[in-house]
């Protein structure tokens, strides 16, 4: 499971990323990158444009690193929302080469591919961002095919605290369809890498 990153870290570390301290990126690199590669990969369904991307957002974040808002939610949101962005652009950038290449294809079919990469990534982030109990009980009910009483005795909670945990979880899920391309750009950061 991966770790809740605390608000002071961000701070600290966006101060660190300004000041050029190249420890600080090799740390900030070790906390994100496969949560970078992953989104990417999600979108891309290829290793090496989920590589290409990876660099890409890190070397915009090493560039950028003021560009960090934390009204706009944490850093690992900020990561995620930057990934997802560059990932669907390279996305269509390659689907859109492919069909002026092979005249196969529509823009029709390109947007949908593009929305159901969006949706799957918004998707895996929704899961990684999500508070450390939510995410476990989650997991344990997806992976392990636990229902919420296996659920609860597996986490010490109770079988109401599983069941909300549960239903919020899913809830928090059902909104990666239905704000997966509102704009095509995440809320809170619009300009492209």
């Amino acid at each position: 499971m991966a770790m809740d990153t605390p608000p002071r870290w961000d701070r600290k570390m966006q101060q660190r990323l300004a000041r050029g301290e190249a420890a600080a990126l090799g740390e900030f690199y070790d906390r994100f990158a496969s949560l970078v590669h992953s989104l990417a990969h999600r979108v891309l369904d290829d290793d090496a444009a989920a590589d290409q991307v990876t660099r890409e957002v890190f070397g915009y974040i090493w560039e950028n690193p003021d560009d960090y808002d934390p009204k706009q939610g944490n850093m690992r949101s900020w990561v995620a929302k930057l990934t997802q962005r560059q990932a669907v652009y390279r996305l269509r950038q390659a689907e859109a080469t492919a069909y002026a290449e092979t005249g196969q294809g529509s823009a029709e079919e390109l947007e949908q591919k593009v929305r159901r990469a969006s949706v799957a990534a918004r998707a895996d982030y929704i899961v990684t961002s999500m508070p450390a109990p939510l995410r476990a009980a989650l997991e344990l009910a997806y992976f392990q095919r636990r229902d919420y009483r296996q659920t609860a005795a597996d986490l010490g909670v109770t079988e109401d605290e599983a069941r909300r945990r549960l239903r919020l979880g899913l809830q928090l899920l059902s909104s990666a369809n239905t704000r997966a391309l509102e704009g095509s750009s995440p809320p809170g950061y619009g300009r492209a890498l």
